[in-house]
């Protein structure tokens, strides 16, 4: 189906940005997947091409654009041409963003420079041992000592753990309120601050995933950002956002199994003739066709609403929860399709398969997505039990 969304000049970016990935970051997957972390001159390229932050000021080196559909084309293209563990989205537009809304002046003037060049990369540091998406129970806190905050505590499962420069970090500042927290930039080499091991994943090899520990971490003052005891509220600001660039990723992600098993089923012949030929093959890839066009509609939409300042909660939710859910059964069928060559390595789709496993879980599990549906067709428990 033809998407309509695009015009003309989101069209030429995509071409650029196609050529960038298939120049600059297809030819090191093997080798990032293999060393378990991006390298961080892909960084300072992906800078110099003006694709981080873009809709940073003119004046920290970004190029103001707004538009969300760029953010999308460049998720897109990543998925297809590039490589997965490479997280642009979340440098530019699930950690950057906290600084531009909730920073001062000054902040944004002795951050977001670097951060648009590649210089500094950015992760956000919510996750707990003990506290996943209940972020009411971070146990991480950080005691106002005059001058200085002093930070205590532990976080686990933390993207761009290793490479981060700057790290938001979630604690609690007030006990007395289960939702007094506040954040507070933490940057490399602050005494205190230590990175433990890259966690082996089953998936998305590339990506760098560490815990990190603060032990009487020192966090000047200048370093709290956005209003003291006003944490809660400002991670859930950006969970709109976050949701939607998870549907943009996950469809893509099952655009990009089905034409891999499409090129797989034409070449390869069993009893005779292609695997293509099969009904049951033929029928399998009808059927994911047609749910993979009705959910990339359906995103795309959402991408329209949510460049009015319109996506509301519900509507990121639906597509957060069924494109994680069909990009699990499109990598698996597709995976099925390819036989035991599949279970190979040296085969995309079982990269896209070990990738896909964890969409359902992160930026609110498919579990807490079915929730806030029903909350708000009105099946709320509170209510159904007064």
């Amino acid at each position: 189906m033809d998407r309509l969304i695009f015009d003309e000049e989101h069209e030429m970016f995509r071409d650029s940005v196609r050529s960038f990935m298939i120049n600059e970051v297809q030819p090191h997957g093997e080798k990032w997947r293999e060393q378990g972390i991006v390298d961080r001159e892909a960084y300072l390229k992906a800078g110099e091409q003006g694709l981080l932050l873009m809709w940073a000021d003119e004046k920290y080196g970004g190029a103001g654009v707004t538009d969300f559909r760029y953010e999308q084309i460049l998720m897109e293209e990543l998925t297809l041409h590039g490589e997965a563990g490479f997280f642009l989205w979340l440098h530019s537009r699930l950690v950057g963003p906290y600084i531009d809304e909730f920073g001062t002046d000054e902040q944004k003037d002795r951050w977001l420079p670097k951060c648009v060049s590649g210089e500094s990369i950015l992760a956000i540091a919510m996750t707990e041992p003990g506290a996943g998406s209940d972020l009411a129970s971070i146990r991480s806190k950080a005691e106002d000592k005059g001058d200085h905050y002093l930070l205590n505590g532990a976080k686990t499962y933390i993207s761009n753990g290793i490479l981060a420069d700057l790290v938001i970090v979630a604690a609690r500042t007030d006990p007395e309120n289960k939702r007094g927290i506040s954040l507070f930039v933490v940057e490399r080499g602050m005494d205190g601050f230590e990175r433990g091991a890259n966690l082996a994943k089953i998936g998305l090899k590339s990506q760098d995933t560490a815990e990190l520990f603060f032990n009487n971490v020192k966090v000047p003052k200048e370093n709290l950002l956005g209003q003291l005891h006003r944490g809660f509220y400002h991670m859930m600001h950006g969970l709109v956002e976050e949701r939607l660039l998870a549907a943009v990723g996950f469809v893509a992600n099952a655009e990009a199994a089905f034409k891999a098993t499409m090129d797989y089923i034409t070449e390869r012949h069993a009893f005779g003739q292609p695997v293509a030929a099969f009904q049951n093959t033929r029928f399998k890839m009808a059927d994911m066709r047609t749910e993979i066009d009705i959910a990339q509609a359906f995103v795309d939409q959402c991408v329209l609403q949510h460049n009015k300042g319109k996506l509301s909660a519900e509507d990121a939710a639906k597509a957060k929860l069924f494109t994680s859910e069909l990009e699990g059964r499109v990598t698996d069928e597709c995976l099925q399709l390819h036989g035991g060559a599949g279970y190979m390595d040296e085969y995309p789709i079982s990269r896209m398969y070990t990738a896909a496993r964890v969409s359902r879980i992160y930026a609110g599990s498919s579990e807490i997505m079915r929730e806030i549906i029903a909350r708000s067709i009105g099946l709320d428990p509170r209510k159904a039990s007064s």
